[in-house]
């Protein structure tokens, strides 16, 4: 069994789980969808690199190739997490406006017709900032648990 990928997934399950919980607290409803949903506190993707980075670093040590390579990996993931994917999600949010703008238009302008989209564009793409250390600091407390608590 290889240590290092279960800590990643067991935190990357972890992130995903607490997010029903941390949902229900600002909704008051249960949105057992959040188990596979991207986006939200925490960020799942922060969590297992994060995880993967501290059980290598404990386990290795921080003068490892595998640590750099894991915590270089780790860096550009939590970075993709907070611009390119969070900035996909503004966009979507604004194309899927566009229906209702264009609805407006034509009943200013009658006889033109407008079909509306069927199916929205995904809007929780990426994280916040503090979705991000949220998963992070998840992440690392999973990978030095799983380094400690590993038998030697």
């Amino acid at each position: 069994m290889n240590r290092a990928i279960v800590t990643a997934l067991v935190a990357i399950g972890a992130a995903q789980a607490m997010k029903v919980p941390l949902t229900f607290a600002k909704t008051r409803e249960w949105d057992w969808s959040q188990l596979i949903q991207t986006g939200g506190m925490p960020s799942s993707h922060s969590a297992g690199v994060a995880s993967l980075a501290s059980y290598i670093g404990f386990k290795r040590g921080i003068s490892a190739v595998d640590f750099a390579i894991s915590a270089v990996f780790g860096a550009v993931v939590m970075y993709d997490a907070m611009g390119i994917r969070r900035a996909a999600g503004e966009i979507a949010v604004e194309v899927n406006d566009l229906d209702q703008q264009v609805e407006k238009l034509a009943q200013q302008h009658p006889g033109v017709y407008h079909e509306r989209r069927r199916k929205e564009l995904k809007e929780r793409l990426g994280h916040l900032p503090t979705e991000v250390l949220g998963g992070a600091m998840l992440g690392a407390a999973v990978g030095s648990l799983s380094y400690f608590m590993e038998s030697k």
